[in-house]
C-alpha cells in the first residue's frame, strides 16, 4: 500500500492574494506516475494525496475533503470507472479529471459528468491549465454537467497528435 504523500507549498501559480491551497487526489496504480505527477503538482502549489488503487482512493476521500480528483481509468483491483463512481457517489460536486492511454473514452468521459479528459502520453501544461479551470469553475457549470445538461468539457487528445486541447460542450 502506498503511503500518502502530503506536501503544502506556496502556490506561485495560484490567483494573487489567495491564501488557500488546492488539494488534489492523485489516483494511478503506477509509482513512476505517482511520483512524477506529485512533484509537478507540488511544484505548482498544490497539496497532493496518492493513492495506488480504488480501494484506497475511495477511502482516503470518505475521510479527507479534496478539490479535485485526478484519476487513471486503468488500474487493477477497482476499475478507474467503478472508483469514478464511487467517490463521485459520496462527493457528487467534485471535480474530476479522468487520465488515460484507454481509446475510446471520450463519450463516456463525457456521459459521466467528469470535468475533463486527458488522454496519455500527458501534456502537462495542459494538465495545470485544466486543473485551474476546474478549480475555478462556478458551481453551477460543474451541476449542470453533472445533470447531464450542456456544460464545458475539457478534453485534451495525447500530445503530439495533431490536435490542441479543446473545450467541448456535452449535452443533449
Amino acid at each position: 500500500m502506498n503511503s500518502v504523500l502530503e506536501t503544502p507549498i506556496t502556490a506561485p501559480s495560484l490567483k494573487a492574494g489567495r491564501q488557500t491551497k488546492w488539494k488534489i487526489l492523485l489516483i494511478d496504480d503506477d509509482p513512476a506516475i505517482r511520483q512524477l505527477l506529485n512533484r509537478l503538482l507540488t511544484e505548482e502549489g498544490y497539496i497532493v494525496v496518492s493513492a495506488a488503487n480504488g480501494f484506497e482512493a475511495i477511502e482516503m476521500a470518505s475521510s479527507t475533503q479534496f478539490d479535485l480528483v485526478l484519476l487513471d481509468l486503468n488500474m487493477p483491483l477497482l476499475d478507474g470507472w467503478d472508483t469514478f463512481q464511487e467517490i463521485s457517489k459520496k462527493n457528487p460536486l467534485m471535480p474530476f479529471i479522468v487520465i488515460t492511454a484507454r481509446p475510446n473514452q471520450l463519450f463516456p468521459a463525457v456521459a459521466s459528468g467528469t470535468g475533463a479528459l486527458l488522454e496519455k502520453p500527458l501534456d502537462f501544461q495542459k494538465l495545470f491549465s485544466t486543473i485551474h479551470a476546474l478549480l475555478n469553475e462556478p458551481p453551477k457549470v460543474h451541476l449542470a454537467r453533472m445533470a447531464g445538461r450542456p456544460a464545458e468539457f475539457h478534453y485534451v487528445p495525447p500530445k503530439g497528435d495533431g490536435y490542441e486541447g479543446r473545450k467541448v460542450r456535452n449535452g443533449k
